[in-house]
This record gives C-alpha cells, sequence and structure tokens, in this order.
C-alpha cells in the first residue's frame, strides 16, 4: 500500500516520506479500513515534532482522524461490516499505524458507521476534535437551558462545542479573534459573538447575562483566560479545558476557585471514559445523519503533499486540514 511515515522527529519536510509498504492485517477484533481521507490534527504536528514522548517504532504512520471502507474484518467481527462507510477516531492511539495510508488497521469499535448524508470528509473532520468537544459540553451533565461560554468558536474543537452546545438547548456565548469570525460562530448556533481582541470579554458576558455570569465554560487557553473566567463564572460553574499552550503551567488561584466552588475539569480526549465516549460516537452519528452539524474545512492536500498539509496545520488553519488518499472514489 501507499503510505507517509517518520523515522526521526523534525520538520515536515525533512521526515516525512511516502512510498510503499506492505498491507496491514486485522487483527481479533479489529476491521481494515480502505482509507479515502485522513483528518491532521495539531497533535499530530506534535508527535512528529517529538513533544509527545519518544519514538514508539522505527516507523510511525500519522494521524488519529480518517474516513473510509471497510474492506477486511479480523476474528470476532461479522463479515456483514465488510463494505461499511465509516469514520476512524483515535487510529493512531498506542499505536503506530495511522490513517496517512491506504489501509489501516483499528479495533471495531473505533470504525463508526457513516450516515448516508455524510461524505468522507466529514467523516475525516471529526474524531480528536468533535469527541473532544461533546467531552467538555457534556461531562457534567445536561447543558439545556444553561449559558455556555465557548472560547476560541470557531477553532477545530470549539466549532463543534458550539454547535453541540446549541443543539443542546444551551445559551452559547462565543470568542472570536476577528470580526469575520464572528458571522462563522454565529453561523453555527452561538447567540452571541464576542470578539476577544477589540471587545471587553468580562464586561460583554456580565451585559449579555445582566450580571448572572456562565455556568459552563469550554476553555481552549486555561492559562491564559483564567483571570477572565474567574470575573465571569457564576458558584458551582464549570470550567472544562482541553489545551493551555500560552501559559502552559499556570499559577492556579486555588481560593478564589474554591470561594467560587468552581470545578476545573481537564479533558484528553484518549482518555475520557468509555461511556462519556460511546455517547458522544452515537450523539455525532445522530446529528451527522440528521444534517445538522456542519465541518469546516482549512485545506486540502494529496498524500504526497503530506509535509505541506503538516505545514498548513502548524501555521493556524481555518478549519480541518485533510489528506486525499491515492486511488480512492470519494463519495
Amino acid at each position: 500500500m501507499r503510505a507517509a511515515w517518520y523515522s526521526n522527529f523534525g520538520p515536515a519536510d525533512e521526515v516525512l516520506r511516502v512510498g510503499e509498504m506492505d498491507d496491514p492485517e486485522p487483527g481479533e477484533g479489529e476491521v481494515r479500513v480502505r482509507v479515502f481521507v485522513s483528518g491532521v490534527n495539531p497533535v499530530d504536528v506534535k508527535r512528529r515534532l517529538g513533544g509527545r514522548g519518544d519514538m514508539p517504532a522505527p516507523q510511525v504512520v500519522p494521524h488519529f482522524d480518517g474516513a473510509g471502507t471497510i474492506d477486511k474484518v479480523g476474528s470476532g467481527v461479522g463479515a456483514g461490516r465488510i463494505g461499511e462507510r465509516v469514520w476512524i477516531f483515535e487510529a493512531n492511539w498506542q499505536r503506530v499505524m495511522g490513517t496517512a495510508a491506504q489501509y489501516v488497521c483499528v479495533p471495531s469499535d473505533r470504525a463508526i458507521p457513516l450516515p448516508d448524508a455524510a461524505g468522507f470528509d466529514d467523516g475525516a473532520c471529526l474524531g480528536i476534535p468533535a469527541l473532544t468537544a461533546h467531552a467538555c459540553v457534556f461531562a457534567d451533565g445536561p447543558v439545556d437551558g444553561q449559558t455556555v461560554l465557548v472560547t476560541g468558536g470557531t477553532g477545530g474543537v470549539g466549532a463543534y462545542a458550539v454547535q453541540f452546545a446549541a443543539l443542546a438547548g444551551a445559551r452559547v456565548i462565543a470568542t472570536v479573534g476577528s470580526e469575520e469570525k464572528k458571522g462563522v460562530a454565529g453561523a453555527l448556533g452561538a447567540r452571541h459573538v464576542i470578539n476577544y481582541k477589540t471587545e471587553d470579554v468580562a464586561a460583554r458576558v456580565a451585559d449579555i447575562t445582566r450580571g448572572k455570569g456562565v455556568g459552563r465554560i469550554v476553555e481552549v487557553e486555561f492559562g491564559g483566560n483564567l483571570e477572565t473566567s474567574l470575573q465571569i463564572v457564576k458558584t458551582n460553574a464549570v470550567i472544562a479545558a482541553y489545551a493551555s499552550d500560552a501559559a502552559m503551567e499556570p499559577s492556579v488561584p486555588f481560593y478564589r476557585l474554591v470561594y467560587a466552588n468552581l470545578t476545573v475539569r481537564h479533558v484528553l480526549v484518549f482518555l475520557v471514559p468509555d461511556r462519556l465516549k460511546q455517547q458522544g460516537v452515537e450523539d455525532i452519528s445522530q446529528w451527522l445523519g440528521e444534517r445538522k452539524l456542519q465541518s469546516r474545512i482549512g485545506g486540502r492536500f494529496g498524500l504526497d503533499d503530506i509535509a505541506a498539509a503538516h505545514e498548513a496545520v502548524a501555521g493556524g488553519t481555518n478549519g480541518k486540514v485533510l489528506v486525499e488518499i491515492p486511488g480512492a472514489k470519494l463519495a
């Protein structure tokens, strides 16, 4: 099969290679997927640069997310799954073969039937960002009737968080970094959108909520936004944080959090409890089938241009970067 891989950490154009390798065979409880579209996430870039531990094997085929068709099953998996269109999540979690290849083998429960209403592009956009967003929004219970603030409301996770919270009956406030993105966040379901670069977020939230504050925050920058968060949360609120890149080791004002009885939930999608993750898979698939979700694509590349795809993600894109796998019939 044709695949991309790296054998050393480093810049994309120096370490990523594309060539031929043996087709994988599904083991017990696994399915093999003919990958049509592979999705690139920031974590794929960070892993390739060496920011997520040592090299786990002499060769690593990157990418966690993707979509395609099951063409082979291992023992313990019904042959009826052959031919299913599926979206894939966590292909690279504790495994060295990801979706940047014509074939990938994954546990059967990580290959989710793709609704007829959705294409492979839609499926490849899900995975890490969608499941992270679902855990951030719903890990602490229903949000119907609550006010939810989503920071970075047009980012990979944020865009899904805005949609999920709105679909579940919340009043959504989103922060964005430009006037153009205000319209995008509004179209995704945010009732109020704040440009954090030109507006006082705390003052705007106080005005929107009539001083009551928000009950949930889905947070892309925990450390950098913590002071603002403490000004706008209700007592007993939850901050669900999945990143803190600007302040990677923030100082936590313990007693200010205690006297608001705040919960700070750290969300790493790979370690989300199985029950919550399964609920995420079910909800996302249902909304996808009902055509209620928007997938935001930030760029398309061929497998031979995978280095450029990684560089696009590293540079910051407005949507998911996709890599189309050669020989695929897209649908």
